[in-house]
């Protein structure tokens, strides 16, 4: 069975990105954080992303090698991610690319089957992408980069427990284990 990874960079006050979809608040990491991320990304097999973090990253890390200002760690991890098989899920959207595949169905039945199959660690990215695969108890585990910063609301980490408070659902405690 593969093993379900959700990292992202967090806010202080749990957010990973503020009002508007606005992740400025994180600014332009280290060189120590970067090469933490791309230390991370190397090790997982498959990228499993939401429809918006999937515009983000599809939008600079195709060419993100070929920017006047890349390091060495960007120009890796620019390789690194184009070479990286990759499950978008979103049914507004019609095609990917960037040895990716689309799944327009039933994100949960879909990382289920994956997780179920062999091969390395997977990520997951986008709030509610894995805020679904927390509440089915998918999750294995998290990783947060925590940002000494307040971003004051947006869009949560967790986003399936505050949705759980609302409704009233109780979060199966399988998926907070890691």
């Amino acid at each position: 069975m593969r093993k379900l990874i959700f990292a992202m960079n967090v806010a202080l006050d749990g957010y990973i990105a503020a009002a508007g979809d606005d992740i400025g608040w994180s600014g332009p990491p280290s060189d120590e954080l970067f090469q933490w991320w791309l230390d991370r990304e190397r090790a997982n097999e498959l990228l499993l992303y939401g429809r918006k973090l999937w515009e983000t990253m599809s939008s600079y890390w195709p060419t993100g090698d070929q920017q006047p200002d890349a390091t060495p760690a960007r120009i890796e991890f620019a390789r690194n991610w184009r070479d990286t098989p990759k499950v978008v899920f979103s049914s507004t959207i019609d095609q990917v690319d960037w040895n990716a595949r689309l799944v327009t169905g039933d994100a949960v039945a879909e990382i289920t089957r994956l997780k179920a199959g062999d091969g390395g660690p997977m990520a997951i990215g986008g709030a509610r992408l894995a805020g679904a695969a927390m509440r089915a108890g998918l999750i294995d585990e998290y990783a947060l980069a925590t940002y000494p910063v307040l971003a004051g609301g947006g869009t949560p980490f967790f986003g399936c427990l505050r949705n759980t408070a609302e409704t009233g659902r109780a979060l199966d405690h399988r998926s907070l284990n890691s």
